[in-house]
C-alpha cells in the first residue's frame, strides 16, 4: 500500500484482481491467501514493539485493514468463479 493508494478507493479491488489473475493462472489459493493476509497475531506483535512511534502504529493498523479488504474481495472473486457456469 502506497500513499497514492490512500486516495485511490479502487486500490483494494485492483490488488485483489491481480491476485485473482494469479489464481486463474493456476497458483494455489491458499498460497495466495497467505500472501495477501496479515494475521492478527502479526499485527499484535508489531503493535507491541516499543520503538515504534504512534503514527507508525496507526499506519500499521491501516495496512492491516487494507489487507483484510483485499482478502475479502479476493475471496469474493474466487467464490464467484466457483459458482459461475463454465462455457464450453
Amino acid at each position: 500500500m502506497t500513499a497514492r493508494d490512500e486516495f485511490d478507493p479502487l486500490a483494494p479491488q485492483r490488488e485483489a484482481a491481480f491476485f485473482y489473475g494469479l489464481f486463474l493462472r493456476g497458483h494455489s489459493i491458499e498460497a495466495l491467501r497467505q500472501d495477501i493476509d496479515v494475521p492478527r497475531s502479526m499485527l499484535d506483535k508489531w503493535l507491541q514493539a516499543r520503538d515504534f512511534e504512534e503514527s507508525f502504529r496507526r499506519s500499521l493498523h491501516q495496512v492491516y485493514v487494507y489487507r483484510k479488504q483485499v482478502l475479502a474481495i479476493f475471496d469474493g472473486l474466487v467464490m464467484n468463479e466457483n459458482i459461475r457456469p463454465r462455457v464450453q
